[in-house]
């Protein structure tokens, strides 16, 4: 039986990089694939907090290192795309987890609010795939994983510029799919419910909110980084070879009402 699950879920031999991977639902993506054996290249804008999360990889038997990049410019985004590639060399899979939130009152967005939320939630994954997709191409393996959020389906509690981001990324996550179908590579979204997360720590000063978003999901409660490892290790594996331009919700039913 083990070679069997293996053969479905194993990241032996792949790499990985994760961003945003330092912190909430990207460090339990990045802590997963790398314990189930992909050698994982955590992109993130602290240096301690990466530190911190490699160490953890590393006490865990994992192959990790830490890429310190600012992904809020295109330069910077190109210099992690290239940095991301020197620990362990080119990546099979690619996760983009990296987000900003800015939610003032909608009235007062500006355009610098519009283009600092775009270039991180948008445009990064895009130039990111852009840059590794061809190469796992011609590998014949690849996996192209977005972090997407409810308020790409649906407006609520402000949803603002990111619900706009994250439709876009999932209507890129669409179109990789059709672009890269048949060639070995996938791109399919996580789309989240509320999660326990650094990103979210302005509404968890708010006890009654936490408790009214729980009670509309199906299982009791919001989630944790932790739920989203065995989809992403899914979609990064072998197993999922025949899933493409599909948002997976890891949300404990919260979507279904």
């Amino acid at each position: 039986m083990h070679d069997y699950l293996s053969s479905l879920f194993s990241l032996d031999g792949r790499t990985a990089v994760v961003t945003g991977g330092s912190s909430g639902i990207g460090r339990g993506i990045a802590t997963a694939l790398a314990r189930a054996g992909a050698a994982t290249v955590i992109v993130a804008r602290g240096e301690a907090r990466i530190d911190e999360t490699v160490e953890e990889l590393r006490a865990h038997g994992c192959r990790a290192a830490g890429v310190v990049g600012d992904l809020r410019t295109r330069a910077g985004i190109h210099a992690v795309a290239e940095a991301a590639t020197e620990p362990f060399g080119e990546p099979d899979i690619l996760v983009n987890s990296a987000g900003i939130n800015i939610r003032p009152p909608f009235p007062e967005i500006t355009e610098d609010d519009w283009d600092a939320t775009m270039t991180v939630n948008a445009l990064a994954p895009f130039l990111l795939g852009q840059r590794y997709a061809p190469g796992m191409v011609e590998r014949g393996y690849g996996r192209l994983i977005h972090i997407s959020s409810q308020q790409a389906h649906r407006a609520f509690v402000g949803s603002g510029i990111y619900g706009a981001s994250k439709g876009a990324v999932e209507s890129l996550m669409r179109s990789e799919a059709e672009a890269w179908g048949g060639t070995g590579v996938t791109s399919n979204t996580l789309v989240p419910g509320f999660v326990l997360t650094p990103l979210n720590a302005r509404l968890q000063e708010d006890p009654a909110k936490i408790a009214e978003l729980a009670a509309r999901t199906m299982i009791g409660r919001n989630g944790l980084p932790s739920d989203f490892a065995g989809a992403a290790v899914f979609l990064a594996g072998a197993g999922s070879a025949y899933v493409t331009g599909h948002s997976l919700f890891v949300d404990g039913g919260l979507s279904v009402h």
